[in-house]
């Protein structure tokens, strides 16, 4: 039963939940089992079976990724983004226009991290020029609470200081804080699986992807980084977490010379294809 529910997870998400991680299972699925009050995961398994393809076994899929993030969780990576590869790239920008894709980025940390580091920035070629971020998870409840913008006491507690949270947050009367209409205004956000094509969404100059193809099986991997590398524009980084990597992943994926653990895509036709 536990191998069956991994299966899905796998050929939904890419999510890869070895045999001694069943117990994952239970856990993360326990909020969808004690809503629909099934007595245990075979239940909502025996229902999914019946009804494949519905809303209930897309929600199963998302609720198995992990879903752990914090703000500056990759402060060196984000800080020379905003120090030195945006003010690279600002001059042959398009319109004056920059963007930033924070995929898988769970409940939107990521992003508005970028974002305060953008509101600090005083470097001259960022001045005027206006810089998009999107944030997108393939967990709609993840990207509810991404879009509400709305983090508790022990969210912010990690990985933000105390003046960066004064200077922009808000605190409510839930004892909750509630990130600025400033940075709200520069976040956008979007449900998005990874393993589906993203050309819907439009060519970027960074891609950010952290902690995210680490959980996934090989195959799948590959299959999530040729669908980001496609999205670069001529030049643009795909800026992966410490420790991940997609070499020997995808053929026409190059380390970037600007940025450790990160990759340029070759532009060439037909460059990009997974590896052998």
């Amino acid at each position: 039963m536990y191998r069956e529910i991994a299966d899905l997870a796998q050929a939904g998400s890419g999510q890869f939940i070895p045999p001694t991680k069943s117990y994952l299972i239970e856990t993360r699925l326990g909020p969808i089992l004690r809503r629909e009050q099934f007595a245990g995961a075979e239940d909502l398994l025996s229902c999914i079976k019946a009804r494949p393809g519905s809303a209930l076994s897309s929600e199963l899929v998302s609720a198995l990724t992990a879903k752990t993030t914090w703000f500056f969780r990759e402060r060196d990576a984000f800080e020379r983004i905003v120090s030195h590869v945006l003010p690279m790239m600002a001059p042959s920008a398009k319109e004056e226009r920059l963007r930033i894709w924070c995929a898988g980025g769970a409940t939107g940390q990521e992003a508005y991290s970028l974002a305060i580091l953008l509101e600090e920035s005083d470097h001259p070629a960022l001045k005027d020029m206006q810089v998009e971020i999107l944030t997108t998870d393939i967990s709609e409840k993840m990207t509810t609470f991404a879009r509400a913008g709305k983090f508790g006491h022990f969210d912010v507690q990690k990985g933000l200081s105390i003046q960066r949270l004064l200077d922009n947050f808000s605190r409510l009367d839930t004892g909750d804080w509630q990130v600025s209409k400033t940075l709200a205004s520069r976040v956008a956000v979007r449900t998005h699986n990874i393993l589906e094509d993203a050309s819907g969404l439009g060519e970027f100059d960074i891609i950010v992807c952290c902690n995210v193809i680490s959980g996934m099986a090989r195959q799948k991997r590959s299959a999530a980084l040729l669908n980001l590398a496609r999205q670069l524009t001529d030049g643009g980084q795909l800026v992966l977490a410490r420790g991940e990597t997609a070499t020997g992943l995808v053929t026409g994926l190059e380390p970037s010379r600007d940025m450790r653990g990160a990759y340029t895509r070759d532009v060439q036709p037909g460059a990009l294809v997974a590896a052998a």
